[in-house]
Parts: C-alpha cells; structure tokens; sequence
C-alpha cells in the first residue's frame, strides 16, 4: 500500500495488504460526494417563502424527513466496502525459514590422569575443561560438532551430529582414566581429522583441550597438523593448568598386600608443552590459548566461539489467504437495503 496516501493507509491495521491497493483511490470519490450532496441541500434553503404556510414551520419533523439521509449514507457504507472488497484484501501467513553456511567442530578433550589436577579450584582441571565446552555446545545451535576424549590412546565419543541433547549427555558421562594412561596430541588430531575428512562443510575445526606434553601414540602432532593443513582444517589448541609450580593430584593406588584400591594425593609438576601447541595452531591457521584458571579457560572459549561464528541467512515465504468475500457480502446487502429504502420509504417527488 505504499502507492496510497497516509491519510488512506492508516484507515486499515497493519497486519492487512491489498492485491490491487490502487483501486482504493476509488474511496476519495465518496468525500466528493458527501460534498455534493451538502451542496444540494444547501442551494435548497433558497426555495420561495410562502407566508401563508408559516405554520408548517411550527410542526414537528415526521420520521421520513429526520432519516431522510439514511439511503444516502447506507450507500456510502456499501460502496466504501464494495471499493475495499474490489481491492481484494488478504492477510499474510508468513514462514521463516533459515540455515547456515555450516561449521563442523570436532571437541577433543584430554581425560588423562593429570586432568585431575585439583588447582582449578573448586573442582579440578577435567571438570572445569568440560562445564566449559558444555556451554561452547549449546551456543552452538546451527553447527555440527563430534566430540571425542584421549589419553594414552583416542575415542570418538560422538561423531559429527546436530543432536545437542545427546552429544550433552553424552559428554556428561565422561569419566577421566578410560583412556589409559599419558598423552597422545598426535592421536587425538588424527581421530578428529578422520571425523572431518568426508566433511563437505566450508568451515572445518578441531579445538583441542589439554594439559600436557606428547608421549604416547603413533603419530607424530607436528605430521597430524600438516594434515590438517592439508584437509583445510583449522586447529584452536588449549593449554590448561597453573603455571606456578607442582599441583595437587588424586591418584588411585592398590595395597599390593590387601589388594584394595585407595587414593592418595600427590604433587607433582605437569608441563604443558606451549612450543609443540603453539606450532599446530600456527600450522593450521588455528590460534593457542593458555587458560591458568577456570576464568582464563571461560574466556578461552568465549574467544573461539566468537572466531567461529557461522553465517545464517534467513528467507521469509508469505502464504497469503484473501477475505475479500468478508468486505464484499455486507457491502452488497447494504446497498440492497440503501435501494429498497430509498424507492419505498423515502421515495424522491419532484419539487
């Protein structure tokens, strides 16, 4: 309705369109003759005055002549809706739609035994890596993402998916120590690399959390990140773990004489290998991250979610449903009712 003055637009609610808007133009026909008919009534008054009929004068008005407007202004009504059913007035059912460009994130998350260092206070290292990539999950909601833990050797825990709410339970259940023992960067890189490999998305991450150096596995981080390079794989790597000297460590210990298992508290100095992290993110295009607390690691997230952020586009389809009909039956039987009045009760004599 843009074609229409203000002064029309503003007589219907904003919820409503029209298929022919410009056939409302018609409606500026009826001030015109409402005009008119002023005017005609008013060259009336200068009829001859008959003295004696000065008592007329004094008689009260019969019904006929207080409603003799009343066929006239039940036409305007009629054709008022006549113009407005002619337009063909519709309401619009809309639907959005919309999706992204598609990023597929693989979350590879150290669960060796040193992951239970208890300097992120007041739970330990593990905890604290997983409560942070639970929340990275769910502001994620367009994305695909797999998860999988490694220690001493590497399981994918959930493959690339959509379905946040198994992947979360899931990672909810992840217990450290399942993957033997020691750390292998180089393992859990080429397990997510095979995760993303038949990937077709245009964005392909892996974020690796851990709080260690390399020393177990079969393949070397350094041949795992020219891969990935290869494969068009950015790497964001996570160092976590105070830098401040020996941590507290709960170790599960058995009495070799009694043979029951009891845990015992150590301290013992874990090294994050900065140098070998840093490569592979350079590598890859990726970017390194050194969390030494639970805010440093909030942040770290934080600061990759806003690195990957996907590109939604959003399309609105409109199902239109006319109501013409609703305008276009009462008009016509105001009209009808504006004839019959006019011809029978208030029938024009000549003058």
């Amino acid at each position: 309705m843009s074609s229409l003055p203000a002064s029309i637009a503003s007589l219907f609610p904003p919820g409503l369109s029209f298929r022919d808007p410009e056939l409302l133009w018609l409606l500026l026909v009826l001030p015109l003759a409402i005009a008119l008919k002023a005017f005609r009534e008013r060259r009336g008054d200068g009829a001859l005055a008959v003295p004696t009929l000065a008592f007329v004068a004094n008689a009260r008005p019969t019904w006929r002549v207080r409603l003799r407007h009343l066929p006239f202004a039940l036409a305007c009504l009629g054709t008022a809706g006549l113009v407005v059913a002619l337009a063909r007035p519709r309401v619009g059912l809309e639907r959005t739609e919309s999706w992204t460009e598609g990023i597929d994130i693989v979350i590879a998350l150290d669960a060796s035994g040193s992951m239970a260092a208890e300097d992120f206070k007041p739970k330990n290292r593990f905890f604290v890596a997983r409560t942070e990539a639970r929340r990275f999950v769910e502001g994620r909601p367009n994305d695909r993402l797999a998860l999988l833990t490694f220690a001493g050797r590497s399981r994918t825990v959930v493959p690339l998916t959509t379905d946040r709410a198994m992947l979360l339970e899931r990672m909810a259940d992840l217990k450290l120590g399942e993957q033997g023992d020691g750390t292998a960067i180089g393992m859990a890189l080429g397990n997510a690399l095979a995760r993303l490999k038949p990937s077709q998305a245009k964005s392909k991450v892996v974020v690796l959390v851990t709080d260690g150096a390399n020393n177990a596995g079969e393949i070397d981080p350094d041949t795992a990140a020219s891969i990935a390079r290869a494969l068009g794989v950015r790497v964001y790597t996570v160092g976590v773990g105070t830098d401040r000297g020996p941590v507290e460590i709960p170790v599960q210990m058995r009495d070799p004489d009694t043979g029951r298992v009891t845990e015992r508290r150590v301290l013992a100095n874990v090294d994050v290998d900065d140098k070998l992290l840093q490569r592979i993110a350079d590598t890859t295009g990726g970017r390194f991250f050194r969390a030494t607390d639970p805010k440093g690691l909030s942040e770290t997230f934080q600061a990759i979610d806003r690195l990957e952020k996907s590109r939604i586009q959003t399309t609105t389809y409109t199902r239109w449903r006319e109501i013409y009909h609703e305008a276009l039956l009462p008009s016509g039987v105001v009209l009808a009712v504006a004839g019959i009045l006019a011809a029978f009760a208030f029938p024009v004599t000549p003058r």
